[in-house]
Parts: C-alpha cells; structure tokens; sequence
C-alpha cells in the first residue's frame, strides 16, 4: 500500500494533540489542509481513525492501534533526520530513560564517566516510572532506559541486561518502631502506617504482590511518587516505608526491620531496542554499566 509520508505526519500530530488546529499549527498547514489530508488516510485505509464532534477529537480503536505503530515510526526518523544534520561542533544526543531514584542513587557516576569519554555528545534524561520508561523505549522517545525488574513493560524486542542486584527493605524510625531487633512477619506489620510508591510504580506492584502471595491485602497509609519523600516521612516518624536498599545513604535515627518472610532480591537491568542499531556512545554507555 503506497501512502504518502507526509499522511501518516499529519494523522500523528493530531493523535498526539488532539486538535486539528494544534496540528496545523505545528505542521504549518492549514487547518482544512489536515482535514483533507486525514480524510485521504482514512480513505485510503478504509478505516475511520477519529472520532469528530463539534468539542473534541478522539481516536479510534483503528486509530489508535495505527498510533501504536506509527509513532515508534515518526520518533525512529526523527532521530535519524537529527542525527544526519546535526552540528559537528554541537555532537549528537544520548536519550536515557530512568526513574528518578535510579537516575540519583545509581546513574550519576556514569554519566560523570560518559561525559568525560563523549564531551561532545549531549545526554538527555527522560524520568518516569520502571513502566513508563518501557514504554518510551517501546515508542523510540528513548535509546537506552535503566529500570527495575522484574517489569511487565518489558517485551521481547528489547535486549535486556542485568546491571546491578539490590534487595528492597522497610525502615522506620528507630524510637517510634522499635521492631529492628526482632523478624516481623507481613502480618504483623500490617499494624502499622505503611509508605510506599505510588501504585502504578513497579516496587508497589512488588510488595503488593508479596503480601497477596501470603493471603494479606496491604493497605498502604500514604503513597508517593518518591522514594526520597518516603525516607524523609519515615525518619519524621510517620510511618514504616518500603524503599530500595541503594538509595539508602545514611540511616542515622532510622533501622531496617527485618522480615521473616524473605523478600527476594530484584535487578537494575539496561535495555534497548533489537531492531534499532546503537550508536558507539550508547553502547560504551551500557558497558559501562556492565564493567
């Protein structure tokens, strides 16, 4: 099937915005331009892609699974489109994708490492959730993502490697909860406020998974998007948190309650596209990883 290129940009901008008017904007187009060209597409395909009304712009289920595959697509040519002209004396672009956590507690001397071997390349970090990073991957946002697993976001076209092995424990202020000097089991602690990671976080997902394989359904007291916030509330005392071991620098008032259920250790692994070659600077990046 020979469709223009420049048809499936125009369905991409407005799948993104939402808005045949902020599409045009972005194409600089006419507005009755993207309309007539969204038309052809879907003529062309025999398939309706969006649904019109007078207030908004929503995708079709066909649309929407053209979207899934088109944008991967729009984002490979893009970078490549970069890449061809970009300034010499500017270098090229490293794209990362990591959680915040991982990208304090764990990336930092990398990077130091990378910038120093590649000056001239510049690194952009994109942070989002274990599960967000994968899919930026998946869409070709990113070349390279270090995430928690396991990770349900991760699939088959991605070759993943094991970076680093860490255990998650729960710590809590020593004078609040003295319960450092004795196993607790699951049950016991659902006695307490528990602080943990917002649901759609991967380590959430974890411990919830651990107490509903022991029949306990977690109840957690506060949830947050940060790990750094969860140490903080914990050493205030408002709680017993649930945080990865390497973003623990320094424990001072607070102790880590051991468990006599056993928490298995998770991985920091490294992964990118199979069937999107790396570029040198990636790859020394990875490794670096690795050595």
């Amino acid at each position: 099937m020979d469709i223009n290129y420049e048809l499936y940009k125009v369905f991409y901008n407005v799948a993104k915005s939402l808005s045949f008017s902020e599409a045009a904007e972005a194409l600089f187009i006419s507005q009755s331009a993207v309309s007539q060209s969204i038309k052809t597409l879907e003529k062309r395909l025999n398939q309706r892609l969006f649904i019109r009304s007078t207030k908004r712009v929503a995708l079709t289920k066909e649309g929407e699974l053209l979207l899934k595959h088109i944008e991967p697509a729009i984002n490979l040519i893009t970078r490549g489109e970069n890449q061809l002209c970009a300034d010499p004396k500017s270098g090229l672009q490293l794209r990362i994708g990591s959680s915040d956590t991982i990208c304090r507690y764990f990336l930092v001397p990398y990077l130091n490492v990378f910038h120093r071997k590649y000056p001239n390349i510049h690194i952009k970090v994109s942070n989002g959730t274990s599960i967000q990073c994968a899919k930026m991957l998946e869409r070709n946002e990113v070349d390279v993502i270090v995430t928690n697993s396991p990770n349900s976001s991760l699939n088959d076209l991605m070759d993943i490697i094991p970076v680093k092995e860490f255990h998650d424990v729960f710590i809590a202020k020593k004078d609040e909860y003295p319960l450092y000097d004795h196993p607790v089991s699951f049950r016991e602690l659902l006695n307490y406020p528990i602080l943990m990671l917002e649901k759609r976080a991967t380590t959430s997902m974890y411990l919830h998974n651990l107490f509903l394989e022991n029949s306990l359904d977690l109840v957690p007291a506060i949830e947050l998007a940060s790990n750094d916030l969860l140490i903080d509330l914990a050493r205030i005392g408002l709680g017993i948190a649930f945080v990865p071991d390497f973003c623990i620098k320094d424990l001072e008032e607070l102790a880590i309650i051991e468990t006599e259920q056993e928490i298995p250790s998770r991985k920091l692994v490294a992964a990118y596209n199979l069937d999107i070659p790396l570029s040198d600077g990636a790859r020394y990046f990875i490794d670096s990883l690795t050595s």
